[in-house]
C-alpha cells in the first residue's frame, strides 16, 4: 500500500513541477523580448502549458499552471510591468478570459486523459476476460473431447464385446463339435447335413469377422484422411448391378426393383468403392424390412451435372430426429418393440464419407409411400476434361 500512494505522490509532484517549470520557462523566453509578442500570443503560450500538465497528470498540475500563467502574465507582461496592479480595465477581462479559457481547457484536457485511460483500462479488462474464456472455452473443449472420446471406448468396447465374440463363439462351438466327431472315446454323431450346416456357419461368421475387420479400417482411412479414390468412367448400371449381385444372399427374401434412366450418362467414380456404398445401403434395407418386401434401387440424372441414386425400403423407417445421427459412427436406431438386427452402426458413416470423397452427399427421405426409408445419395458426373487418373492412388 505504501508503495502505491508513494507512485501516485511521486507522479503529482512531476506535474506541479512542470506546471511551474513550464510556465516559468515560457515567461523567461517571452519576457525580454515582450515587445515583439502581443499580450494574446504570450497567453496562448502559457495555455499550451496548461494543456499539456492537463494531458500529463491531470487537473490539479493543470490548475497549478493556470493560476501560475494568470500571475506571470500580470506580472511580466501587462502593463505596469513588474508589478501586480492592474491599470487598464480591458486587463481584467484579458487575465479572467485567461484564466477562465486555462482551467476549462485543463479541465477538459484532463477529463479526455482519463476517459483515454479508462478506455486504455477497458480494453486490457477485455483482453483478460477474452484470455480467460478462450483458456475456459479451451478446457471446456478438451473435456468435451474426452467425454467423446470414452464414449466412443465405451462403444467400441460394446461392439468388440458383441461383435467380434458372438462370431467367434459360434465358430468355436461349431470347430468344438466337429473335432469332437473325430474323437475315438467320445464321438459325436453328426450326419452330412450337420456336418455342412456347422461349415456354413464357421463360414458365415467368419465373413462377419472379416467385414468387421474391412469397416474398421475403412473407418480409420476415412478419418485419418487417406481415403484414395481410383476413379474411371464407368456405367451406373454396372455399378447397381455389382453391388446388387454381391448383396443377394442378404436379400434372398426380398425382391430387387432397379429403375435406371435410360441413357444415363457415365461417371467418373470409384466403381468399387461406390458399390460397397449401394451394398452397405441394401444391406441396411434388408436388415430393417420385413420378409417379401421389396427393396427398389434407382438412377437418374439430377441438376448441376450430378446423378441421383436412391435404396428404397418398406421398413419401419427412420424417425426424423435420428436421419442426420444415423450417419455418425456406432450410431444405430433402436425399436422398442423391434428385433435389433446384426451391426455395427458404421456403414452409413463410411457411406458418407465415401460419397463425400467423391464431392457428393447423402440424406435419408421418407419412402415413396409415406413409410419406410429412402436413402439418396448424389454424386457428380464427372469432368471430362480432368486428367485420367488424377484422383488415382498411383
Amino acid at each position: 500500500m505504501g508503495t502505491h500512494w508513494n507512485k501516485i505522490f511521486h507522479h503529482a509532484s512531476n506535474g506541479y513541477w512542470f506546471a511551474i517549470t513550464g510556465v516559468a520557462t515560457v515567461t523567461a523566453a517571452l519576457a525580454p523580448v515582450h515587445e515583439r509578442f502581443s499580450s494574446t500570443t504570450v497567453a496562448l503560450a502559457l495555455l499550451l502549458v496548461v494543456v499539456f500538465a492537463a494531458i500529463g497528470w491531470g487537473s490539479r498540475p493543470a490548475l497549478v499552471a493556470a493560476v501560475s500563467g494568470v500571475l506571470c502574465l500580470n506580472f511580466f507582461f501587462l502593463p505596469p510591468l513588474h508589478t501586480f496592479v492592474i491599470a487598464a480595465p480591458q486587463n481584467w477581462m484579458a487575465l479572467a478570459a485567461f484564466l477562465i479559457t486555462a482551467v476549462t481547457v485543463g479541465q477538459l484536457s484532463a477529463r479526455a486523459k482519463r476517459r483515454a485511460e479508462e478506455a486504455e483500462a477497458g480494453r486490457k479488462e477485455i483482453e483478460r476476460l477474452y484470455h480467460e474464456y478462450r483458456i475456459a472455452s479451451e478446457q471446456a473443449k478438451q473435456a468435451e473431447v474426452f467425454r467423446q472420446s470414452e464414449q466412443l471406448k465405451s462403444a467400441l468396447l460394446d461392439a468388440v464385446t458383441h461383435d467380434l465374440r458372438t462370431p467367434l463363439t459360434s465358430i468355436k462351438a461349431s470347430v468344438t463339435t466337429l473335432l469332437a466327431e473325430e474323437n475315438p472315446d467320445d464321438p459325436v454323431a453328426l450326419d452330412q447335413e450337420g456336418r455342412i450346416e456347422l461349415l456354413d456357419v464357421i463360414n458365415e461368421e467368419t465373413d462377419r469377422l472379416n467385414r468387421f475387420v474391412e469397416n474398421m479400417v475403412e473407418l480409420a482411412r476415412l478419418e485419418a484422411g487417406e481415403l484414395q479414390l481410383r476413379r474411371r468412367w464407368g456405367s451406373v448400371a454396372e455399378i447397381v448391378a455389382l453391388a446388387s449381385e454381391r448383396a443377394s444372399e442378404l436379400t434372398a427374401s426380398h425382391s430387387i426393383e432397379v429403375s435406371l434412366e435410360r441413357e444415363l450418362p457415365s461417371a467418373r467414380v470409384d466403381s468399387n468403392l461406390l458399390a460397397e456404398v449401394l451394398y452397405s445401403l441394401i444391406d441396411n434395407a434388408a436388415k430393417y424390412s420385413p420378409a417379401g418386401s421389396p427393396i427398389k434401387i434407382s438412377a437418374c440424372r439430377a441438376e448441376d451435372e450430378m446423378i441421383l441414386l436412391t435404396v428404397e425400403d418398406q421398413g419401419r423407417g427412420i424417425p426424423q430426429e435420428a436421419r442426420e445421427k444415423v450417419f455418425d459412427k456406432f450410431f444405430r436406431v433402436t425399436a422398442d418393440n423391434a428385433h435389433q438386427p446384426k451391426g455395427l452402426g458404421m456403414g452409413l458413416s463410411i457411406a458418407r464419407g465415401i460419397i463425400a470423397a467423391h464431392g457428393g452427399r447423402i440424406w435419408i427421405e421418407d419412402g415413396a409411400q409415406g413409410s419406410g426409408t429412402c436413402v439418396q445419395l448424389l454424386i457428380p458426373i464427372g469432368d471430362e476434361d480432368q486428367a485420367e487418373g488424377a484422383d488415382d492412388d498411383e
